[in-house]
């Protein structure tokens, strides 16, 4: 994973220089001593992480976090306890006391690293009509076309086609972001459905291949947006 450590301490920079570096699965792409320095950095290159303190001049870490419209992993590493429970609301990987152990350090990367898999299954092409998906060892093309609803399973998703049903270790938010918007519609919390498929829709119900699938009070209008009404 590409990161970013943001500290205005130096020493606690060091600290957590020296960490990264013990990690294989972590590559360091820039130092910053500031909010301001990183969110130029993030303007201008992806970052799969970021090491993040909380008290900061300027901004600190969590108005920093607030400020970034899609932001990566991130990982709060501070010497105030206080903040913990707040932290969570931002929806932070971890929370990490200084001076962190590297035995806690690991565990905490970890965690990041657990999360940055599974968003990475699904991998969408340069073009929209088709996805990858990862089995064990091996990549597996599906056309979109091909597609009839995506159903969210615990931890899980399952993509229906006529032919197979694919069970892949994602979030529905990811894979709804690699396929293309108007051919296919979150309705449910728990759905994504073809729009090309829907075979019928009465009420709050939509009828694909014999399936039954809820329509969501949120999600209806934007459903209605993309069907071709008379």
């Amino acid at each position: 994973m590409k990161c970013i450590i943001v500290d205005d301490d130096e020493i606690s920079r060091l600290a957590l220089t020296k960490l990264v570096e013990q990690v294989n699965s972590l590559s360091l792409l820039q130092v910053c001593s500031g909010s301001v320095e990183a969110l130029n950095y993030l303007n201008a290159e992806k970052v799969d992480l970021i090491l993040l303190d909380i008290e900061m001049p300027e901004m600190n870490g969590l108005e920093f976090i607030k400020s970034i419209k899609n932001p990566p992993l991130i990982i709060l590493a501070t010497s105030k306890k206080k903040y913990a429970l707040e932290s969570y609301e931002y929806n932070v990987v971890d929370f990490i006391i200084k001076p962190v152990s590297i035995d806690r350090f690991v565990k905490s990367i970890a965690k990041a690293k657990a999360i940055f898999d599974s968003t990475q299954q699904v991998v969408s092409s340069s073009g929209i009509n088709y996805v990858f998906i990862k089995s064990q060892s091996s990549l597996i093309k599906i056309n979109t076309n091909d597609i009839l609803w995506i159903e969210a399973l615990g931890d899980y998703i399952t993509i229906n086609t006529a032919a197979k049903k694919h069970i892949v270790h994602t979030t529905m938010k990811t894979v709804e972001g690699r396929l293309p918007s108007d051919k296919f519609v979150r309705v449910h919390r728990s759905y994504i459905v073809s729009v090309d498929r829907i075979n019928s829709i009465e009420d709050t119900i939509v009828a694909i291949n014999g399936k039954l699938i809820p329509v969501g009070a949120v999600y209806k209008e934007n459903l209605v947006k993309l069907l071709n009404l008379l």
